[in-house]
């Protein structure tokens, strides 16, 4: 009985999250939200994330640093890689969280190795420029060319990389340079 209880919830869960994500990738936030605030509830890590990124960019719901957080958190603690990555930027930055470099490239290495392309970029630019941790080129490289390479969005990385190039970003750069 409690099994079925559980099987119920797991798929009403899933079925709110996949209705919310088509609101929310049409952009219709307002109604997104409740399907996703419910799916969250129940513990869909995604739900949980996509909820984080609502709070995040005031999508659907007024902007909140310490939602996005509350909500990142959950999923992260899930082992969600995307939630994870956005969790530690808000360390990072100080959004949401007092600014933790430490807990910030604790959150990064956790999705990197998760295989988040963000993440593993973030954490190649932490070594290169020696923020939360000191200066290590051969780990710089090995994590800029694991994002680069990355089967999931790894090219994307890699455009944006030499888009930020061409615009002269300096950090950009760097990277191009440190992975040739």
């Amino acid at each position: 009985m409690m099994t079925m209880a559980l099987v119920c919830s797991a798929q009403s869960a899933d079925k709110l999250y996949q209705e919310g994500k088509k609101l929310y990738d049409a952009e219709r936030y307002t109604q997104a939200v409740p399907k996703l605030r419910a799916a969250a509830q129940k513990g869909h890590k995604k739900a949980q994330y996509r909820l984080g990124k609502c709070y995040d960019k005031g999508h659907g719901v007024t902007e909140d640093d310490r939602q996005a957080v509350a909500w990142y958190a959950k999923a992260a603690a899930q082992g969600h890689a995307k939630s994870q990555y956005e969790l530690g930027k808000c360390y990072k930055n100080g959004e949401g969280v007092t600014k933790n470099m430490k807990k910030a490239i604790e959150l990064f290495t956790k999705a990197a190795n998760n295989g988040n392309g963000d993440a593993q970029l973030a954490l190649g630019k932490c070594y290169l420029k020696g923020n939360g941790v000191p200066v290590d080129k051969a780990k710089a490289r090995a994590w800029c060319k694991k994002a680069v390479k990355n089967d999931k969005d790894g090219k994307e990385i890699m455009q944006k990389l030499r888009k930020d190039a061409n615009e002269g970003d300096a950090d950009a750069k760097a990277i191009l340079q440190l992975i040739k």
